[in-house]
């Protein structure tokens, strides 16, 4: 197979299903050949990366997923996605065992900011506390000129409900709970935008979108560019 990418998922399992449903409904296909390429690495026994980040004692993610690069990286994909933001926090060892881009999450859903909400300076941020703790947007954030806005101790609580009592352990949004969150960042924390930054808050935003809040949905990002960059490869074969 040629000009594919490999998708390293499974963390969660459900936010992996919500990237390709994503993926294949936003690519421009008219026949079977026309949609992309890719192997889908499901590696759902993937050590928690909140609990390990949070507590170096507790099972190291870093482990098997650099496994996972290195055995993806001997098919020679044209590219990696790791659609779950908190495992970015490994983004530079596992960039380092592989010769093969990896598409960076946060640095693409930073990036897009600018081109949906403009004017915007103050970026709110919800996400697993492993996400809210390392930093991993942070830079990414200040670096482009923006004030990052992270979330009370008492949104964080409702963020880790939602995300692990919901999403994670029962396949359900609840979508009170999910605008609640939102209101609060936007109307409360004062945020221009709010960063969607863990896929299981993109499940959220794909089962309840009914809302008008001003959202970047990292997930969503990741998946345009997935796409993108996908068919400018295959252009390749074609030229």
């Amino acid at each position: 197979m040629r000009h594919f990418f490999s998708i390293i998922g499974g963390m969660g399992t459900e936010a992996t299903e919500s990237y390709i449903h994503l993926l294949n409904q936003r690519t421009p296909a008219s026949n079977d050949q026309e949609y992309l390429n890719y192997i889908l690495v499901n590696h759902a026994t993937v050590p928690d990366r909140t609990n390990y980040i949070l507590d170096n004692t507790k099972p190291n993610p870093l482990i098997p997923l650099k496994e996972d690069i290195k055995q993806q990286s001997q098919l020679n994909p044209d590219f990696f996605v790791i659609p779950c933001n908190t495992a970015h926090f490994f983004f530079d060892e596992l960039q380092s065992a592989t010769n093969v881009p990896i598409l960076h999450m946060p640095k693409e859903a930073v990036a897009e900011i600018s081109n949906v909400y403009p004017n915007a300076k103050r970026i709110g941020l919800i996400a697993t506390k492993g996400t809210i703790f390392d930093g991993i947007y942070d830079t990414e954030v200040q670096n482009a000129g923006y004030q990052i806005v992270k979330p009370t101790e008492h949104i964080q609580e409702e963020t880790m409900d939602l995300i692990y009592k919901y999403v994670k352990e029962q396949n359900k949004v609840n979508k009170e709970l999910y605008h609640h969150i939102l209101d609060e960042m936007k109307n409360e924390m004062d945020c221009d935008v709010i960063i969607l930054g863990c896929t299981e808050l993109s499940v959220a935003e794909e089962r309840a979108s009914d809302h008008d809040y001003p959202v970047i949905d990292a997930q969503s990002v990741l998946v345009d560019r997935s796409i993108e960059l996908a068919l400018k490869n295959r252009e390749k074969d074609i030229e």
